[in-house]
C-alpha cells in the first residue's frame, strides 16, 4: 500500500495537488491537424506530423469513429493515443469527425453515413495521397459503417479493414437480453414515439447509457482513485476517459431508430445482410483484408459477438481475429492496447 511508502506518499501528494489546483495530470491537448475536407457531418483531417518524422508507410490510415461518441476515441491524450502510435510508425494518418447533431439532423438515417459520409471521407484522403488504397480503422459501430460502406460500393479505394469491439450479433451480447423483451412489447413501438419526439437520443442520456455498461467500474471508481494515488499514469487515464465520456453527442432520430429496431431488436445484421432503403447489403461482398479485435472485458461488444464476422466475410482476402485485453475503450486505447491491440493494428497493415 502506497501510504507505507515516504516516497509515495510524496507522489499521491504531488498528483493531488496536480489534480485539484494544477489543471489536471491529462495532457489532453488534441494531436496536431489540418483539415482537408468538409462536408455535411464529414470534417477528413490529417495529422501533422513533426518536420523530423519519416513517412515510413506509402497507405493512409483513417479513423472512422462511432456516431454519437466523441472522435477523441482515437486520439484520447498525449501518451495514451492511437493518432500519436500510427504517426510515430510512419502511417498517413487521418481523421472523420461527424460534428455535434442536432435536432434538425433528426431525419438523417445510417444510409447518409454509409452511402455519403464514410464513401466521400475514403475518397477524398486517397485523393490526397496522390490516388493511394485507403486502410480503414473503425472503432464499434464505426467499423461496422466502414464494413456495409464497402459492401455498398465495391469501387471503394479501400486496401483494408481493422474493427475494434465492433459487434455483428447482439444476441450474444448478454448485456441486452434482460432489455429485448421489453423493447419487443407492443412491436417495439413503446420507445418510438420517446425518440421521434426528442428528435434522437439526447447527448446525456448516451453518456448516461455509455456509463452503464461499466457500472461495475463507476461504483468502485473512488476505491481506484484511492489504491492508485500514486500512480500518475492511472490516474491520468482516468481523468482522459471521463472527459472523453463527457462530450458523448446524440443520436440523430431516424438513425437511433434503425439502430434500434434493426440491430438491437431483430438482430439484423447477425446473417451480414442488412437492408438500406431499397438495396440489401452483403458483408460478403466485401473483398478486403480484415481484422477483428475484441475485448476480453467488454460487455458491450464481447468477443463472440465481436468474432461473429468471421462467419460473414466469405468473400474477403482474409480474416484475422483477435482478443486484446480491456473494455469497450479499454480495447482499443487502455494502457495495455500499445503492446497488443495497436501492435495488431501495425502487423495487420503493415502485411
Amino acid at each position: 500500500m502506497w501510504v507505507t511508502d515516504p516516497g509515495r506518499v510524496a507522489g499521491a501528494a504531488a498528483n493531488v495537488w496536480d489534480a485539484t489546483v494544477g489543471g489536471g495530470l491529462a495532457d489532453l491537448r488534441p494531436t496536431p491537424a489540418a483539415i482537408v475536407d468538409q462536408g455535411p457531418q464529414r470534417t477528413v483531417l490529417r495529422y501533422l506530423t513533426s518536420e523530423q518524422a519519416t513517412v515510413h508507410h506509402d497507405l493512409p490510415v483513417l479513423l472512422v469513429p462511432p456516431l454519437a461518441a466523441p472522435a477523441s476515441c482515437f486520439d484520447l491524450r498525449r501518451g495514451c493515443s492511437l493518432a500519436e502510435h500510427l504517426l510515430a510508425a510512419g502511417h498517413p494518418t487521418y481523421l472523420l469527425e461527424y460534428g455535434r447533431i442536432g435536432w434538425s439532423d433528426r431525419d438523417l438515417g445510417l444510409e447518409h453515413w454509409i452511402d455519403e459520409v464514410i464513401p466521400t471521407a475514403v475518397r477524398r484522403v486517397s485523393a490526397d495521397r496522390g490516388g493511394a488504397p485507403v486502410q480503414l480503422l473503425g472503432w464499434c459501430l464505426g467499423g461496422i459503417m466502414a464494413l456495409l460502406a464497402l459492401a455498398a460500393d465495391a469501387q471503394l479505394p479501400v486496401n483494408a479493414v481493422a474493427v475494434v469491439a465492433s459487434p455483428f450479433d447482439l444476441h450474444r451480447v448478454r448485456l441486452l437480453s434482460p432489455l429485448r423483451p421489453v423493447a419487443n412489447l407492443a412491436g417495439g413501438g413503446l420507445l418510438s414515439p420517446i425518440y421521434r419526439l426528442l428528435g434522437g437520443a439526447p447527448a446525456p442520456l448516451v453518456k448516461r447509457a455509455f456509463q452503464l455498461t461499466s457500472l461495475d467500474k463507476q461504483l468502485t471508481k473512488p476505491l481506484a482513485v484511492l489504491l492508485h494515488l500514486d500512480d500518475r499514469e492511472s490516474l491520468a487515464q482516468m481523468e482522459a476517459v471521463d472527459a472523453f465520456t463527457d462530450r458523448m453527442h446524440a443520436y440523430p432520430g431516424r438513425t437511433f431508430g434503425q439502430l434500434y429496431h434493426r440491430f438491437f431488436r431483430v438482430n439484423d445484421l447477425a446473417d451480414g445482410r442488412f437492408e438500406l432503403g431499397e438495396r440489401e447489403l452483403d458483408l460478403r461482398d466485401v473483398r478486403a483484408p480484415v481484422l477483428a479485435v475484441a475485448g476480453d472485458r467488454d460487455v458491450l461488444a464481447p468477443r463472440a459477438a465481436v468474432h461473429h464476422v468471421s462467419d460473414l466475410l466469405a468473400g474477403a482476402a482474409e480474416v484475422r481475429l483477435a482478443t486484446g485485453p480491456g473494455g469497450h475503450l479499454g480495447v482499443l486505447t487502455g494502457r495495455s492496447a500499445v503492446s497488443t491491440t495497436w501492435r495488431w493494428i501495425d502487423e495487420f497493415f503493415a502485411s
